[in-house]
């Protein structure tokens, strides 16, 4: 564990010795707050749900970001009750505020991955807009010294794991329905 531990502060400070700009300062925050609580995603599942011909995707993502919520926040958080990283380094200047909960995994992640798990199944022709966005949240997270980068790797396994599991569920359900109609 102490190994892990090293390889991740060596990450951190690698992104904030060599990374940390005045343009990320802004354009970081902006992305995180993108990716609280998962409102983009619930925000674009609500709009595909709103919307007749896109209902079946929206209700699919909306299913994938509640059991990545259940696993990641409801489950492991509370298992594996991770200090956040600037808790360990307190000379850290944040820009934003500072998160209350456990650090692994990292839940804007683990939602991110979620969401562009599905969202790029379904419309495979912006599948890159998609995983781009989930990963500039995802770096948000690492550059603001909220989460470690292993939260985060975390993070994309628990949200593509998600994803996978509801397709699978509901491409099953969908070839069930069409054996049953034969």
């Amino acid at each position: 564990m102490n190994y892990l531990n090293n390889i991740d502060m060596n990450l951190l400070y690698f992104i904030q010795n060599h990374l940390r700009n005045k343009q990320f300062d802004i354009l970081m925050p902006f992305f995180t707050y993108l990716g609280d609580k998962g409102l983009i995603w619930i925000i674009i599942s609500l709009i595909l749900i709103s919307i007749k011909k896109y209902r079946k995707e929206g209700i699919v993502l909306l299913s994938a970001l509640v059991l990545a919520t259940i696993l990641g926040e409801g489950f492991l958080k509370h298992l594996v009750k991770r200090p956040r990283p600037f808790l360990e380094v307190q000379s850290i200047k944040l820009l934003i505020s500072k998160p209350s909960s456990y650090s692994f995994p990292s839940g804007h992640t683990t939602s991110s991955f979620a969401a562009a798990g599905v969202l790029g199944y379904y419309f495979k022709k912006y599948k890159v807009y998609f995983f781009t966005l989930a990963i500039l949240i995802a770096f948000s997270r690492l550059y603001l010294f909220v989460h470690y980068p292993s939260d985060v790797l975390a993070g994309i396994i628990l949200g593509l794991l998600s994803s996978g599991v509801v397709l699978k569920m509901f491409n099953k359900r969908k070839v069930d329905n069409y054996e049953k109609s034969k």
